[in-house]
């Protein structure tokens, strides 16, 4: 009866704590990563009464099992159900992960890592990658800075908001391209202005800048090739102003395009007196070249000098090119205007001959040898020139500093530049400013020339083809996101991205063997295996994270309910032995009465 009796409290005690395993589940079924544990029985001992003995072949008697009266129970095992994924509980928080898969994610209290499954983080004042509900820094791996990819080695604290994160460095464009159409029947193109193509660069320290170029149809074709000419018109700043040292020099070379058109003096309004240009209605004097020339140099290369222009003594030889360019007829078109060029007959030589010049050499020749007053036209003072009947003269070209683009006329196809089919490629040399500015190397193989109604497309993109070179501005982060791997990458207002480490995780051999700590932490123990202080890559066993979502307990509150039921029969049970027992027990102390 005594053993039935310890039997009895064996039972109740065992029984409790199942009851306690049981209530801890149901008490952490919303806690983030819990892992519900089981609780399995065993017997306690049996006491032998009598051993077993073997069958006797000499008397023929067999042989006799051994008697053993049980003494109870005990726990045998508490298992943790470590493998069961829990539900994902959304919460769109970009911080919260949720690992898929049998890993965990590595954790540091500042001596030493541990492991959880809760993955609602936070970012801490500091910049790291910390654990909302302790704190403990998050452990991963390191960019290297060299190559800017993971390097796996000992993990460590992700500082992904540190100083150096929070914006992304400027870079200089070094790249361009053209493309497009440009349609042979625009008129933009064949205009004085030509078809404006603008294109959008980055100095050193991510200051933006827009290069300003002009397409202008050539009028004649040959070999079945139709071309443009290309020139730089000028380079302004963010705020609109034009940059000082730009010259059409720093894109291509002098050329000379065939370009027919007719010239008319306003003879009307303006006269020429020997060098000095008058007004007819005012009849004063407006500009006098042999003064400008004497000012701006031989090829006017100094336009800023002071000029007397409309009686205005602190005017520019600028002023004065404007005014003549407006008597011929060019009035906002001045560059355009000095860049004319005309053919005569020379009849200097034997037999005459034509000769070709610019608009600069024949201001030139009138600002040394004078014009006669009864005669307007800028042309008859060249030495031994053929006159015109009239002050009306047609221009056989234009001078231009650039490139030369051509395409094949049969099909519009991009053929080359400067007369060379292989070559696709030209430089813009910003780096002649000085300051933090790249040269920029600009491919027109994409530039075509279909019929496209009279409409031309060509634009200018900063970057190759591929995008590479296009340089950018300073970025501010807006953004960081994590991938399934456990990469973190930040997202800034300039168009990049950058990765800033990698969320590593450990694996067990035996994940159930790991011990708890609280505060849903783990630690390894000796049948759980090690942690190598480095860690894997998650979906190196097939798993993944998710973010904006948190892992529920793995807890089954129907199967948990069962258990309770059946935990509170055995529980009355085994009290029921004690109290029979204690009842047969009085029985037996009455036996004396």
């Amino acid at each position: 009866m005594m053993r039935s009796l310890f039997s009895g409290v064996a039972g109740l005690r065992t029984h409790q704590t199942r009851m306690d395993v049981i209530g801890n589940n149901i008490a952490n079924v919303n806690t983030v990563g819990y892992k519900a544990s089981s609780m399995v029985f065993a017997d306690l001992m049996s006491q032998t009464t009598q051993k077993a003995s073997g069958p006797n072949a000499a008397n023929g008697t067999g042989g006799t099992n051994a008697r053993q009266i049980g003494l109870g129970v005990k726990s045998g095992a508490i298992n943790i159900n470590i493998t069961g994924q829990g539900s994902a509980q959304s919460t769109g928080n970009p911080f919260d992960i949720m690992i898929e898969g049998d890993n965990f994610f590595v954790v540091n209290n500042g001596t030493e890592n541990k492991f959880t499954r809760d993955g609602s983080f936070y970012v801490d004042a500091a910049g790291n990658l910390a654990m909302t509900s302790t704190g403990y820094n998050v452990m991963g791996w390191q960019v290297d800075p060299e190559t800017m990819d993971i390097r796996q080695d000992t993990v460590s604290a992700l500082r992904i908001m540190s100083t150096a994160n929070l914006t992304y460095p400027p870079e200089a464009t070094t790249q361009a391209n053209m493309g497009g159409i440009l349609d042979k029947n625009d008129k933009d193109s064949t205009s004085s202005n030509g078809k404006v193509v603008n294109l959008q660069f980055f100095d050193a320290l991510g200051y933006s800048y827009t290069a300003k170029f002009s397409f202008k149809k050539s009028d004649k074709t040959n070999k079945n090739e139709d071309s443009y000419s290309l020139e730089l018109v000028g380079i302004q700043d963010a705020y609109g102003n034009e940059v000082p040292g730009v010259t059409k020099e720093m894109f291509g070379k002098n050329g000379i395009q065939d370009k027919t058109g007719k010239v008319s003096f306003d003879a009307t309004n303006y006269s020429w007196n020997g060098t000095t240009l008058r007004d007819n209605v005012t009849n004063k004097d407006i500009v006098d070249l042999a003064a400008l020339f004497a000012a701006a140099g031989n090829d006017l290369e100094n336009r800023a000098a002071t000029l007397t222009v409309n009686g205005d003594a602190t005017a520019t030889v600028q002023d004065g090119l404007d005014a003549i360019a407006k008597a011929y007829g060019y009035e906002g078109s001045t560059e355009e205007f000095l860049a004319l060029r005309r053919t005569i007959e020379d009849t200097s030589t034997t037999p005459p001959g034509e000769v070709t010049l610019s608009m600069v050499e024949l201001l030139r020749n009138l600002s040394t040898k004078g014009a006669a007053s009864t005669d307007n036209d800028i042309l008859p003072t060249f030495t031994n020139a053929q006159p015109d009947d009239d002050t009306s003269f047609e221009t056989s070209g234009r001078s231009f500093t650039g490139v030369t683009i051509t395409f094949n006329s049969n099909n519009g196809d991009f053929l080359g530049i400067n007369g060379q089919q292989t070559t696709s490629t030209s430089v813009l040399k910003v780096s002649d400013l000085g300051g933090n500015f790249s040269d920029i190397t600009i491919d027109f193989s994409e530039l075509s020339e279909p019929d496209n109604k009279g409409t031309s497309t060509a634009s200018a993109t900063s970057g190759d083809l591929k995008g590479l070179g296009a340089g950018r501005r300073l970025g501010k982060m807006i953004g960081v996101s994590i991938q399934q791997n456990g990469m973190i990458y930040a997202s800034y207002d300039n168009g990049m991205t950058k990765l800033l480490g990698q969320i590593a995780t450990a694996s067990f051999p035996n994940a159930s063997g790991l011990e708890k700590q609280g505060d849903n932490m783990y630690a390894a123990t000796l049948n759980s295996g090690e942690f190598d202080g480095i860690g894997v890559d998650i979906t190196a066993s097939g798993g993944k994270m998710s973010t904006g979502q948190l892992e529920m307990s793995n807890v089954d509150l129907s199967s948990e309910f069962t258990e309770m039921i059946t935990t509170q029969r055995g529980f009355q049970a085994n009290s029921r032995i004690i109290t029979v027992s204690d009842t047969l027990l009085e029985e037996l102390t009455n036996l004396k009465r």
